[in-house]
């Protein structure tokens, strides 16, 4: 079985997108499948990159020729020139790797150019929808909902999963979307997020380096490892703060990361008087983050109720139960797909500070309940949320479409 991936961006970038792509590669080849991968123009600026090939990690990949012209500069047409681009590779690349399935992965270009090239050379296609773009762009501020930049998004990622042979989405709560959109259910197969649990072991103590470092020995650490999005809901987090620590005056919350609500967030932490109670990392090397992850005894994940965090589900609890820490998430339903309210985790209203703070006292004063809470959430990644079982789920799609030939 050959399959010819093609991907927005890839490693050596770092983002949930990237990781994710890696290990269905990684197992998919276990499995005995021949990959192999293209990525649009979109990866090009960010990774420094413009065509050729490029081998990471093992893997080679195929770029795409940034398009230049009055139309790559020209807004909407220039998604178009994106398109166009990824297409005209596609061209040079399948007489030659001749593969059985084409399978692209959201945004919704890279469906469209799959689409197209798919016509001109009898192939089937796969579309895999791992977020609405139209919805992280309002988040990102990028866009309005019901905006026409919105619409358009929308509809052409609707044109594309209906014109798709098979269509993959991470979640149910995407499913859900797409059959409202009139799709046939049996159209569509979810192959959720998972863990690689051989790079996420249990975690058995803190990093004492570390520990003393930061001044978190003898500390109850709430803790967030990520982007810092405003979506995530981290000013909530902070805000809760005072309430727990008149409570646990030993508390304390580490914030290993960066982004677009860093310098909100530092401001919001001088305003309520929180120095040295709430303590930035900055990012830190990927090598290095599993030290990050055994300071923390409760992750808290306080996303906003949206669209974007209402269907999807993120990868980060995932990782934080793998490794045998104890997870407390908004009830939004990408967090309600993953986390067992009271059994793997703690649920509480989203956009709620008191609702955090309350949860958050009580999961870190009921430490007789941790390591059952610790054991629940390493065994449900182990049995239900392994790279292994997430990746077998490809292979009915692609001997339907293979077979039918």
């Amino acid at each position: 079985m050959k399959i010819l991936h093609i991907l927005d961006h890839s490693i050596p970038l770092h983002s949930g997108y990237t990781f994710r792509t890696r290990s269905i590669l990684e197992q998919q080849r276990a499995r005995g499948w021949e990959t192999f991968h293209l990525t649009s123009p979109k990866h090009n600026l960010a990774a420094g990159v413009d065509g050729g090939e490029e081998m990471v990690d093992g893997l080679t990949f195929h770029r795409s020729r940034t398009p230049h012209g009055l139309t790559a500069r020209l807004p909407v047409l220039n998604q178009w020139a994106v398109v166009q681009a990824t297409l005209a590779r596609l061209r040079e690349l399948l007489p030659q790797i001749r593969p059985d399935v084409l399978h692209a992965h959201s945004p919704s270009l890279n469906g469209e150019a799959a689409i197209r090239a798919a016509r001109e050379f009898d192939i089937p296609v796969v579309y895999e929808i791992r977020a609405f773009w139209e919805d992280a762009a309002v988040d990102h501020g990028t866009s309005r909902e019901g905006g026409l930049r919105y619409r358009l998004t929308r509809a052409l990622e609707t044109g594309v999963v209906r014109r798709a042979d098979a269509v993959t989405t991470i979640c149910e709560g995407l499913r859900g979307d797409l059959i409202a959109r009139g799709v046939p259910a049996d159209k569509i197969t979810v192959i959720p997020n998972a863990v690689d649990i051989e790079r996420f072991p249990l975690l058995e103590g803190r990093d004492p380096v570390l520990e003393r470092e930061l001044g978190l020995k003898g500390k109850a650490v709430l803790g967030f490892i990520g982007s810092f999005y405003a979506y995530e809901g981290l000013p909530l987090l902070v805000r809760a703060m005072p309430a727990i620590l008149r409570a646990q005056p030993d508390a304390r919350l580490l914030l290993v990361g960066g982004g677009p609500q860093e310098a909100e967030l530092r401001a919001l932490v001088a305003e309520l008087g929180l120095e040295g109670k709430v303590i930035f990392t900055g990012r830190v090397p990927h090598d290095e983050v599993s030290a990050y992850y055994s300071l923390v005894d409760v992750f808290a994940y306080p996303r906003l109720s949206m669209r974007l965090t209402d269907l999807v589900t993120p990868l980060k609890p995932l990782e934080a139960m793998a490794q045998g820490r104890l997870v407390l998430a908004s009830d939004v339903g990408g967090h309600r797909e993953l986390i067992d309210d009271g059994r793997t985790g703690v649920l509480f209203p989203a956009g709620s500070v008191e609702g955090l703070a309350s949860a958050a006292l009580e999961l870190l004063q009921a430490r007789d309940r941790w390591e059952e809470f610790r054991q629940a959430g390493r065994r449900f990644v182990e049995t239900e949320r392994n790279w292994a079982a997430s990746v077998a789920r490809y292979a009915p799609v692609y001997e339907s479409l293979t077979s039918s030939r």
